[in-house]
Order: C-alpha cells, then sequence, then structure tokens
C-alpha cells in the first residue's frame, strides 16, 4: 500500500478545510481524528478495488475520503467512556481525551455528514454518486455498522451482568446468555461491525470504475473473508501485542469480558481461522489475474500482523 497512502494522505488533507463556519476547536478535532497516524487500509481498498476492476485511481480518491470520515468517527465514538471508555488510539489519546467529551460526540457527528458531502461534491457521475452514497449509507447505518457496535456492547453487557448475578449468590431464574456467546455470533456482530466498511470500500471503488456484476460479486466475497480476517488477528493482537507497538491498549478484551476469537477458541484455533479465512480471500482476488495483485498481497499482510 506504500504508494497508495501518499495519495490518500494528500487527499484526506485537502478535505480537512470544513468550512468558514466550522468552530476552530470543532475543526482541530475532526483534522486529529481524521489525519491521526494509520493503516488507511479502508481508503486503499477502495482504491485497490477500482484498479482491480480497471478504474483511474483519482476517480476513486473522493469515495477513499469519505469511508475513511465514517471509520474515524466511528473510532471516536468507540472510544468514548459510555462505549469501549478507551484512552488511547493509533499511538495518541483518544480524542475525548485529547479534546473533551462532548466534542468527541460532535466530530463523529461532523465526520459522518462530512462523508456524504464529500461523495455527492467529489464524484462526476450522478448515477455513481447516488449508487456509492447508498453503499456507504447501508454500510454504516443500523444494520450494519452501528447495529453491529450495539449488538457487542450488548454481549459486554450480558457477559458483566451475568458475572454479577453469579457473585450475588442468590438463587433467581435468569436468562441464558450462552446463545449470545458463540462463534456463529461473534461473527454476525464483525461482518457488520468490521466488514460492513470492508465491503463498502471494495464495492465502491468497483463502481467508481464502472466494474461489471462478476467483479463486484468476486470483490464481495474478497471482503467477506478479509474482513473477518481482520478482525480475528485484532482480537489475537490484543492478547498478544506490545501495547506500545499496537497504539493502543491491550488485554482490555480479556478485562472487560468482550466476545472474542481467542476467548471463544483459543489462541491456536483462532489463528487457524484467520489462516482459513485468508487463504479464501486470495482465492477471490485470483479473478483479477494480475491486476489483483495488491489484494493478495493485502490478505497476506493482515495475517502477518500476527507474526
Amino acid at each position: 500500500m506504500e504508494d497508495l497512502r501518499p495519495l490518500v494522505q494528500q487527499a484526506l488533507e485537502n478535505a480537512g478545510d470544513f468550512g468558514d463556519g466550522c468552530p476552530q476547536r470543532l475543526g482541530d478535532a475532526m483534522r486529529y481524528a481524521l489525519l491521526a497516524p494509520g493503516k488507511r487500509l479502508r481508503p486503499a481498498l477502495v482504491l485497490m478495488a477500482c484498479e482491480a476492476c480497471g478504474g483511474k485511481l483519482e476517480d476513486a480518491l473522493p469515495a477513499a475520503v469519505a469511508v475513511e470520515m465514517i471509520h474515524a468517527y466511528s473510532l471516536v465514538h468507540d472510544d468514548l467512556p459510555a462505549m469501549d471508555d478507551d484512552d488511547l488510539r493509533r499511538g495518541r489519546p483518544t480524542v475525548h481525551i485529547q479534546f473533551d467529551e462532548a466534542t468527541a460526540i460532535l466530530v463523529g457527528d461532523a465526520l459522518q455528514a462530512e462523508a456524504f458531502r464529500h461523495l455527492s461534491e467529489g464524484i462526476d457521475d450522478p448515477s455513481r454518486a447516488i449508487e456509492a452514497i447508498r453503499v456507504l449509507a447501508s454500510a454504516a447505518g443500523a444494520s450494519h455498522l452501528v447495529g453491529g457496535q450495539s449488538d457487542d456492547l450488548s454481549a459486554e453487557r450480558d457477559q458483566t451482568e451475568s458475572k454479577q448475578r453469579n457473585s450475588d449468590s442468590i438463587n433467581l431464574a435468569t436468562p441464558d446468555i450462552s446463545s449470545l456467546r458463540t462463534v456463529e455470533h461473534l461473527e454476525s456482530i464483525h461482518r457488520r461491525k468490521t466488514g460492513a466498511l470492508f465491503s463498502a470500500s471494495l464495492a465502491m471503488g468497483a463502481i467508481l470504475a464502472g466494474a461489471d456484476q462478476k467483479s463486484r460479486a468476486a470483490l464481495s466475497d474478497y471482503a467477506n473473508d478479509l474482513g473477518l480476517a481482520f478482525q480475528v488477528v485484532d482480537d489475537l493482537l490484543d492478547y498478544t501485542a506490545d501495547e506500545k507497538e499496537l497504539g493502543k491498549r491491550t488485554g482490555k478484551d480479556v478485562d472487560r469480558g468482550k466476545l472474542t476469537y481467542p476467548g471463544l477458541l483459543g489462541i491456536e484455533a483462532a489463528r487457524e481461522k484467520a489462516e482459513q479465512l485468508v487463504k479464501s480471500a486470495r482465492s477471490h482476488a485470483l479473478y483479477f489475474g494480475p491486476a489483483g495483485w495488491r489484494l493478495t498481497n493485502l490478505a497476506d499482510f493482515v495475517l502477518e500482523r500476527t507474526l
């Protein structure tokens, strides 16, 4: 992704001018969130898909910026005390720590709106703009990104309440939460919470390249595998990675009783699952032949994060 990052970074910096009416503190906080050091994986996926489908990278940059805005907003809100309560993100204080909680909420609100403004103004073809907006709105909405986060919080809350009931040693009839602590339920959460933006990124790249349905289907299958593999690896890193190297707190998933792949499967079985998903993702990337080389290499990179 090295040659794609400067393109994405410049486009993000250009998009960081939010207009004269934007208060200085809010604008600073939005830029702090949007321009924070990161892999730029989702915008890179937009460009990779566009390239694999024969499009021009420049045509896909508005969608690359938009999906990173959505991703940045989701991280800002996820880090809030009422959500995951994190104080470190990408090696820096989270937005509500660096600024304040109210500003962090407004940053997320504003970045979400700016994402769709950027799509609507940056894509010349109206039909492609509308389709890209529809894809990103669906991925960011109640049935996908937000719904996945809601179920993730519910699973964590139910686990905490179950522990509390057990510690109270009172013999009360309590609901069975075992159905919420299964691999199937966890996959459902992460195919929405993480996978939806992966899928949207690749879909928008294909849309802006004018790709056919077979290409879109191959990218959709690739996204399903890659997004899930990425989350399995992310869960593994919380168990095994060094905090400074990862750029965020580690061990919090265990402490909070979060539903994770290592927690359900064990570390070795979780690694095996990630390997299987990456192998499947690579097989879908082969559809594009030499043009899909970035997609193949990216799948390998996701897995290598655990090594």
